[in-house]
């Protein structure tokens, strides 16, 4: 790779939502987010060699990476049309790269370690599906650390910031607001509660990076943060975006409403 790669937070949807119809009486409801993730590819430039992606959907008790050389796919979704569950995305894996992730988090003193065999599950195969259709480029995944610290996460994307420069696309996979039960207007408070966490974690990703690093380890005292993630799985990815960030400066690339709440994707770089 000739540059530095940008970093991105996006919003990955709700389980395999790209792939088939649309929900009665909402017919555009994935559209927007579809085309933001489809265009993700002509932003990045150069085809990357390998794609990094830290999934809301894998906890282990230190960050792990998929060692496989030809990861299987985990349909972590229940209820969809059973199409959905045929579903390919044959991307090798990159057991060299693997073990080069535990290396330098290691030497960040950071325990690591390497799962050889577990899969992809749908944060990582139903983005790259729109960003990658062809399955061509070597994917990894990373796990979440059980603590869901905020620092430790933004510690992770530090110590692997520099295979930006290697060829490496880093991809932290979540949704910006992850309240299930106030997708569909159970809570009428909804819609201004996410609007005030939305402007808060907009100004938070966009912020210099050592405001912005203090700002999100302490996403909880935020207006609307509980609300919006009464758990933080599909939150802390953004955690390893903004230490894989560096220096970049956050910009919000993707603002939308979803069912009518808004939901923002972040790109770094």
């Amino acid at each position: 790779m000739s540059a530095r790669l940008p970093v991105w937070y996006i919003p990955h949807g709700g389980g395999p939502c790209f792939f088939m119809d649309p929900p009665p009486g909402a017919p555009n409801a994935w559209k927007g987010m579809e085309g933001y993730l489809r265009g993700i590819p002509a932003a990045v430039g150069e085809k990357p060699r390998a794609i990094l992606v830290v999934s809301a959907h894998w906890r282990e008790t230190r960050p792990t990476v998929t060692g496989a050389l030809a990861p299987s796919l985990i349909y972590d979704y229940r209820g969809f049309p059973p199409h959905t569950y045929q579903l390919k995305y044959p991307a090798p894996g990159d057991p060299a790269l693997a073990a080069e992730i535990v290396r330098r988090l290691g030497a960040a003193g950071i325990d690591a370690g390497v799962d050889d065999s577990r899969g992809l599950d749908h944060g990582v195969f139903i983005p790259l599906l729109l960003l990658y259709p062809e399955a061509d480029i070597p994917v990894i995944e990373l796990s979440l650390i059980d603590s869901l610290d905020p620092a430790a996460h933004i510690a992770v994307g530090r110590a692997l910031a520099p295979l930006r420069d290697e060829g490496v696309l880093i991809i932290a996979s979540g949704m910006s607001f992850h309240n299930l039960q106030n997708f569909f207007g159970a809570d009428p408070r909804a819609l201004g509660v996410a609007e005030k966490f939305d402007a808060w974690l907009t100004g938070a990703a966009t912020a210099d990076p050592t405001a912005r690093a203090a700002a999100l380890e302490g996403w909880e005292q935020a207006n609307g943060a509980r609300f919006s993630h009464p758990y933080e799985d599909h939150l802390i990815p953004l955690m390893v975006a903004a230490g894989a960030a560096g220096e970049d400066r956050g910009v919000r690339d993707y603002a939308d409403h979803v069912f009518g709440l808004p939901i923002s994707g972040y790109r770094f770089g």
